[in-house]
């Protein structure tokens, strides 16, 4: 059973720093390609973060690019998204996304990032 179980939001101020966790299970996270999206209200889910499955090379949204860092731990199965400097148009629910080398797309459930005063 394919798991990915997102954690680390939460209401931070603007300006403040947040960092989402994401561990999977079920499939090789060591071979697959992992990312980030966001959702606002209202909004279509949007791609924010990518890295390979070595975590050669990353990508970035360009209105996160310089704020936030995507990261992975293969020996843990767990990919980090490091959020600094969050202004309140980041605030959304964030979801972890994993897609294998067949493939197969995989979804956490979310988190809920708040940034507000």
């Amino acid at each position: 059973q394919v798991q990915l179980v997102e954690s680390g939001g939460g209401l931070v101020q603007p300006g403040g720093s947040l960092r989402l966790s994401c561990t999977a299970s079920g499939f090789t996270f060591r071979t697959a390609a992992m990312r980030w999206y966001r959702q606002a209200p209202g909004k279509e889910r949007d791609l924010v973060a990518s890295i390979t499955s070595a975590g050669g090379s990353t990508d970035y949204a360009d209105s996160v690019k310089g704020r936030f860092t995507i990261s992975r731990d293969n020996t843990k199965n767990t990919v980090y998204l490091q959020m600094n400097s969050l202004k309140p148009e980041d605030t959304a629910v964030y979801y972890c996304n994993g897609v294998s080398l067949w493939g197969n797309n995989y979804w956490g459930q979310g988190t809920q990032v708040t940034v507000s005063s």
